[in-house]
């Protein structure tokens, strides 16, 4: 607590004044260009690592960047409403043109789907996680991406897919997906050297994101839907 206090004082002295015009437009609204879903990992911080500015990214986190699917065709989450909520109005309200969701190695969450005993006099975890366990049935069924990583960070990568999956359940998604209006994509940030892959379906692997990877994600989107 003392340091973000300090930090907020840091920041009026030091930075808000540079900040102070773009704040001042985006007071009259936003404008994001995506829905970013990420962990609550203290550790994975998206506007750091993707360089963007404030309006940049509607953010969704929480634990195991995890999102309960659509049940049914009814367009209401078959748990907490939150995520479903996020959705719709980053889609729905904000025009948002990309999804991405963005998972990471060595995840508490992961780690605790694996175990299969979160921690103890902690129910509404043990619930929450069960939105990964899909993925968890992946992984036990050989699904693994890439099997030279640790096993948690394998399953990791296969939530990312899972939670994408998830995503798609929803009606309004689908329709703009459809209409060439919403692309999906799935991430992997690796915390040791704060890299950054994204899943390629042609290759059926995270790949890294360098120079290289960013030309080719940028010309495929230039002519159809993301991953």
């Amino acid at each position: 607590m003392k340091k973000l206090l300090r930090g907020i004082v840091d920041f009026r002295h030091h930075t808000q004044a540079g900040y102070r015009e773009a704040f001042g437009r985006l007071a009259m609204g936003q404008k994001p260009d995506s829905l970013f879903v990420a962990c609550s990992d203290s550790r994975v911080v998206p506007n750091t690592f993707a360089s963007t500015d404030p309006g940049d990214l509607f953010v969704l986190r929480n634990i195991g960047n995890l999102v309960p699917p659509c049940a049914g065709e009814t367009g209401l989450s078959v748990d907490d409403l939150s995520e479903a909520a996020a959705l719709e109005y980053s889609v729905l309200e904000l025009g948002v043109s990309d999804i991405i969701v963005c998972g990471h190695s060595e995840c508490g969450a992961m780690r605790a789907l694996l175990g299969g005993r979160p921690a103890a006099g902690a129910p509404n975890f043990v619930e929450w996680l069960r939105h990964g366990e899909p993925a968890l049935r992946r992984l036990e069924a050989g699904g693994a991406l890439d099997a030279s990583i640790p096993i948690h960070d394998r399953l990791s990568q296969l939530n990312v897919l899972q939670q994408l999956d998830h995503v798609r359940t929803y009606p309004f998604v689908r329709e703009r997906i459809a209409g060439g209006k919403l692309r999906l994509h799935g991430w992997w940030f690796e915390l040791a050297h704060a890299d950054v892959y994204a899943y390629e379906p042609e290759l059926h692997r995270f790949v890294l994101i360098d120079e290289t990877q960013a030309e080719r994600i940028l010309t495929r989107l230039g002519r159809g839907h993301g991953a």
